[in-house]
């Protein structure tokens, strides 16, 4: 069955909402999305439509990119719960139009609509409902989209991408009539979703530069050199995507739980054992919320050169408890000590990978039931401490410490401020 799909994409989201916050047009005013306090080095978060044409400068830079001598600049402090509840409200727009199961949430300012159900019963081709949602966004939170409709997610999702910003309205349709002139001829590849800087320079090194080079090529090739995704991006380039949203959209493997920062100012080796320690912590956190275990623990540390090390640990007993991740992660990393003595850091990462249910955990004859248990229902006690009665009401003394981050990590979503 042909199907319709939307591709909604929140324009230059979070600038955007601190402009209308402010009573200010995005589209005139110079303002960018960004932390001051972690010095001129911090990412730019998002930036105004306005600044983004007027002075060529683009969401992700570092703010030292950023011409101070702008007029009426303004640097805008990220507020996460702000941008959340926005995106909230956006999705509670969207279950006006179709149900939760034709609704897939792509990212916090990014949503997949299947709208093939919906529009007999509107009385309005596919172009005229993306109107209506548009014109409903943004009477209700002033906020412009753009759009792309297409006869699957893929093709929506290029629609929006590729040729929406060129619309007057913001709203471009793709059909299966449009892959030879507007998909085959998208260039550099990276502007495909679904192929990154890396895997680009990989076709590029076979001769393709434009999609239609891919859809010249066999699947059979593309597997051999690539795997799953040289099948993935072969049909993407023919405008292939039998993905339905109702049906359930399959994760892509990846079953791991992360935890990491980017630190704000140089770190001295001396200091890093406290930040690993406090990183295991909320990892730890993460993994008892969502009752997971794992053998599998990497640890990544990022110097101030952008270059790095990384570590991994494999656990006999599958586990979630943050003494055993901290104490085993900061045991490798005092093991290279001596190697650290010139180095500054500036980012530290940790990674439970190949996570599974704590359900199914089989014991085995050389596990101390009754000690695990005691000491998992003291994590946990200590977890749900801190969820109902604050950080500091169940912390490691190294918080305290001019070293640690741990109480400034409590007051941030996603690493940045609530």
């Amino acid at each position: 069955m042909e199907r319709k799909v939307l591709s909604i994409d929140l324009k230059s989201f979070y600038a955007s909402v601190e402009c209308l916050d402010r009573n200010l047009d995005p589209f005139s005013t110079p303002l960018v999305v960004a932390d001051e306090e972690r010095g001129d080095g911090t990412i730019v978060l998002a930036a105004s439509p306005y600044i983004k044409s007027k002075y060529n400068v683009p969401s992700r830079c570092r703010l030292f990119e950023v011409d101070k001598n702008i007029p009426n600049l303004i640097i805008a402090r990220p507020r996460m719960e702000r941008y959340l509840e926005v995106s909230a409200l956006i999705n509670m727009i969207y279950l006006n139009y179709v149900s939760e199961e034709d609704l897939w949430v792509y990212s916090i300012d990014e949503s997949f609509l299947d709208i093939t159900s919906y529009l007999k019963y509107a009385h309005l081709d596919e172009i005229g409902y993306a109107k209506k949602i548009v014109k409903e966004i943004k009477n209700k939170t002033g906020l412009t989209v753009t759009c792309g409709i297409g006869e699957n997610i893929f093709m929506a999702k290029v629609a929006m991408d590729i040729d929406a910003k060129h619309k007057k309205d913001l709203i471009a349709k793709w059909t299966y009539q449009d892959i030879e002139k507007k998909l085959w001829n998208i260039s550099p590849l990276s502007k495909m979703w679904g192929i990154g800087s890396r895997l680009e320079k990989r076709l590029n090194k076979l001769g393709m530069y434009k999609v239609g080079d891919i859809a010249c090529s066999s699947k059979e090739y593309l597997i051999k050199k690539f795997g799953v995704i040289g099948e993935e991006i072969y049909y993407h380039s023919l405008g292939y995507d039998d993905g339905i949203i109702s049906d359930g959209i399959k994760d892509n493997g990846n079953h791991s739980l992360s935890a990491g920062q980017v630190l704000l100012r140089d770190f001295e080796a001396s200091e890093i054992e406290t930040i690993i320690k406090s990183m295991a912590i909320e990892l730890s956190d993460r993994m008892y919320e969502q009752n997971v275990i794992s053998n599998n623990f990497f640890m990544h540390l990022n110097f101030d050169d952008n270059t790095g090390v990384s570590y991994k640990f494999f656990s006999s007993k599958a586990t979630s408890s943050y003494e055993v991740i901290g104490s085993n992660l900061s045991k490798l990393f005092k093991n290279d000590f001596s190697k650290f003595y010139d180095k500054k850091f500036r980012g530290v990462y940790l990674v439970a990978s190949s996570i599974y249910s704590n359900d199914v955990y089989q014991m085995t004859l050389f596990d101390d039931e009754v000690e695990d248990k005691r000491n998992e229902k003291l994590e946990r006690t200590m977890m749900d401490i801190r969820k109902r009665f604050g950080i500091n009401k169940a912390m490691p003394c190294s918080a305290l410490t001019s070293s640690s981050t741990f109480l400034d990590r409590y007051n941030q979503i996603g690493g940045h401020h609530k």
